[in-house]
Order: structure tokens, then C-alpha cells, then sequence
């Protein structure tokens, strides 16, 4: 295979979005191994001047990432954002008027393998987020096992991310005055798995918990699909049944949380690497499914809601799938 190199009279404004993704990927693979190293040597070399002090702190910080975290706007405004939005680009697209007074579950589809469209747009100050929902602030909600790590809890607190738990989705939802919106990848960790190019499977036919919550507090729903956003990696062949899909699933029901084996191109070659593709994400908001509150909802209420949820997620997609290059016959499947 002919490897094909990049060019080297590439404008610096595309050298620094590359590096400015670059960090964001070993981020995800390397940062929680490298906090727990710098912790490991700090009592190894026993400066407990600085572990003690931070480890007591953590004691009574551990349940930020439940009680709305702990949001840095200089973070957030970092320039390195920007050029990682850039580098795909990364556009949110509104279709309908959202109420400040209310509060929102928006549920992100698909997950893809690193969710890069839910964090360009609602982790930085460089998506089109508070022109479009003015009066709003939301809220990414992420596994919960990696506000467990030190050090790197914090970072990820900065740029805005929550717990999913349900006691974190509630603290949001329940917040008075309206404006807030619970932003929630429904497939989760087990729908990575399954984020091929050309492939539109979601697993949502189970996933009913956010249905429950949202009428708990009657939060309205929104569908959100992020069309490009299975397009960023390719990952080794992992069929249902396969022997690697088997150990992907049984290291995500230890861990909690998914380990696709992803690649895409490099930073100085297309051909192999961690690096994704620049492939365009359109992230549509869609029309707010309006949800009447009920405390004790009963099983074939929510029943109910979750189909009427799957039916606006579907003519969205619909809706939109043609404007961003899909296929008239592809349509979504739900697992």
C-alpha cells in the first residue's frame, strides 16, 4: 500500500487544528493513565505537602460531578477550541424555538467512537450554542467513572461535563427559572461498538430511564442527531458474535465503559492513525416533544413517550439525511 503523505505547504491555520485534535484523542486515551502516574509519584515520593491537602479536598468535592460540576468560562474560551472545531468542521443546526423557562433533555444520537459533536458543541464557547438557545446552559452528561480519576475530574469539569447519573440528570432538571438542558448520548458506551461509516444503528429500544426522569420533572425532549458523526473513525471488524466483539462487551460490562479499536488517518499521512478524518459533523436540534409532569409515571406511560420520542427522532433524520449526503433507502435502526 502506497503511503500518502501530506502535503508540506499546508496553512498553519490547518497544522494547528490538526494539534489542537490531536491533544483532544490522547487526551481520551492517555490523561487518566498519566494523573493517576503523577498522583502514584507524589506518594511515592512522599510529598504529602501536596497529595494530602488535594486527596482531603477530593473527599468532600466527590459529588461535584452530581450537583451541576464545576464549569470554567476561560476554559471553555481556550483557543485550542476553536481550532478543534475547525478541523472538521463541526456546525449546530437549530429547527425549532426552544422556551428559556423550560428545561430540556436533549437526546445526542448516534454516540459514535468519541463523541466529538457533543463536545465541539457543548463543552466549548466556539459552537454557534449561545446564539442559537440564548438564555440557555447546557449540560453534556458523561459516564460517571471518569470523574472517579484525580486530577483529570477536574479538567473535565472545566469544560463543563456531568455525571449521567440519575441524581446529576435530576440536579439539572430540577434547577428553578428554566434555561437548562440535559444533553444525553442515549446509546451510551455500548452503541460505540456498532459506530461504522455508512452504519445508522441506535440503541435505544431499552433505554427508557431519560423517558422517566424527563416526566419526573416534566422536562420536554428533543431529538438531536449528529449526521458525520460515524464517519470520523473505521474500526476493525467487530460483528455481533465475533470473538472481539464478545471481549469488548465483556470489558464494557467491567469497566464501564467501551474500548472500540479505532484508526483513521495520521497527522503527517492519510493512510493509517488515532487521528480522525476531516469529515463535516451537522448536529440538528429537533422539534421539543412536549412532556407533561408526572411524578409516579406508569410502565405503559413511559412506554408510550419513548415511542412517540422514536417516531420524531426517525422523521428527523428523515427530514435531513438527504441534505447531508445519505442515501435515500438508509434509514435508522434501533437495537
Amino acid at each position: 500500500m502506497k503511503v500518502e503523505f501530506a502535503p508540506l505547504n499546508i496553512p498553519l491555520a490547518r497544522r494547528l487544528q490538526t494539534a489542537a485534535v490531536l491533544q483532544w484523542v490522547l487526551s481520551y486515551l492517555l490523561l487518566a493513565q498519566a494523573c493517576v502516574g503523577i498522583i502514584a509519584v507524589l506518594i511515592i515520593h512522599n510529598y504529602w505537602f501536596l497529595y494530602v491537602p488535594y486527596l482531603t479536598w477530593l473527599y468532600f468535592d466527590w459529588r461535584t460531578p452530581e450537583q451541576g460540576g464545576r464549569r470554567s468560562n476561560w476554559v471553555r474560551s481556550w483557543t485550542v477550541w476553536r481550532y478543534f472545531k475547525d478541523y472538521f468542521p463541526i456546525h449546530l443546526i437549530k429547527t425549532w424555538d426552544l422556551d428559556p423557562c423550560h428545561n430540556y433533555i436533549f437526546g445526542f444520537h448516534p454516540h459514535g467512537v468519541l463523541v466529538a459533536g457533543a463536545f465541539g458543541n457543548f463543552c466549548t464557547d466556539y459552537s454557534a450554542f449561545k446564539e442559537l438557545f440564548p438564555g440557555f446552559t447546557a449540560y453534556l452528561h458523561v459516564l460517571p467513572c471518569w470523574f472517579r480519576c484525580p486530577l483529570l475530574r477536574e479538567y473535565l469539569m472545566s469544560t463543563g461535563p456531568v455525571s449521567v447519573s440519575k441524581k446529576s440528570v435530576s440536579h439539572v432538571l430540577s434547577k428553578e427559572g428554566g434555561g437548562n438542558i440535559s444533553v444525553i448520548v442515549l446509546g451510551g458506551a455500548e452503541e460505540s461498538l456498532d459506530a461504522h461509516p455508512g452504519k445508522f444503528t441506535l440503541f435505544l429500544r431499552q433505554r427508557k430511564g431519560f423517558v422517566k426522569i424527563a416526566m419526573k420533572h416534566g422536562a420536554s425532549l428533543v431529538p438531536v442527531f449528529s449526521f458525520g458523526e460515524n464517519e470520523l473513525f473505521k474500526q476493525v471488524n467487530n460483528p455481533e458474535g465475533s470473538w472481539l466483539r464478545r471481549v469488548q462487551e465483556k470489558f464494557q460490562k467491567v469497566m464501564g465503559f467501551a474500548l472500540p479499536l479505532f484508526h483513521a488517518r495520521g497527522i503527517f499521512q492519510y493512510n493509517f492513525g488515532i487521528m480522525p478524518y476531516r469529515k463535516p459533523i451537522h448536529t440538528v436540534v429537533g422539534r421539543p416533544i412536549p412532556v407533561l409532569q408526572t411524578p409516579h409515571p406508569t410502565p405503559e406511560q413511559i412506554e408510550e413517550l419513548h415511542q412517540t420520542y422514536l417516531e420524531e427522532l426517525r422523521n428527523l433524520f428523515e427530514e435531513h439525511k438527504g441534505k447531508y449526503g445519505i442515501a435515500e433507502h438508509e434509514t435508522l435502526i434501533f437495537k
